[in-house]
């Protein structure tokens, strides 16, 4: 599966850009028995439903001609949004600072998630600060990993 997120990321950065956007992820997954095929944007200032549409209008031909998808899918274009996942090393490079939260594949002192300032990536593992304590959770123990908006 991942060779073809892959090959749509490469079909679909130019597209990205071309209409003012970036890239920010790709996904291909089966949910409520169906395939998906997501393609997630980002741009300075927020992405809009004008920015997706165009996105998805002029990358829908080109998927269609190089059909790297063999079954049948669900194409969506949409906003990586202010509660992104932070997937790549670029992607905590960026948000360094910034309130994160870390949920867990197994409980951590009782707790499946923490909350926190992200002060540090090294090679998946991830360090957040309470304002107290910093603590540093290792890349198998962190099941994912996505900004956090406080109200």
């Amino acid at each position: 599966m991942s060779k073809i997120t892959d090959r749509i990321e490469q079909l679909a950065r130019p597209v990205a850009e071309q209409a003012g956007c970036q890239l920010w992820d790709v996904e291909y997954v089966r949910e409520a028995g169906a395939q998906y095929l997501r393609v997630t944007i980002d741009k300075e200032g927020g992405v809009g439903i004008d920015d997706c549409e165009r996105v998805s209008r002029a990358l829908d031909p080109i998927l269609d001609e190089a059909d790297p998808i063999a079954e049948s899918y669900i194409f969506e274009v949409g906003s990586a949004g202010c509660e992104r996942a932070l997937k790549r090393p670029s992607d905590f490079e960026r948000f360094m600072g910034s309130d994160i939260e870390l949920r867990f594949y197994q409980p951590i002192e009782g707790r499946k998630a923490v909350v926190g300032k992200l002060c540090g990536y090294d090679g998946g593992d991830v360090t957040v600060s309470d304002g107290k304590t910093e603590r540093r959770y290792t890349k198998q123990q962190i099941a994912q990993a996505k900004l956090h908006m406080t109200i």
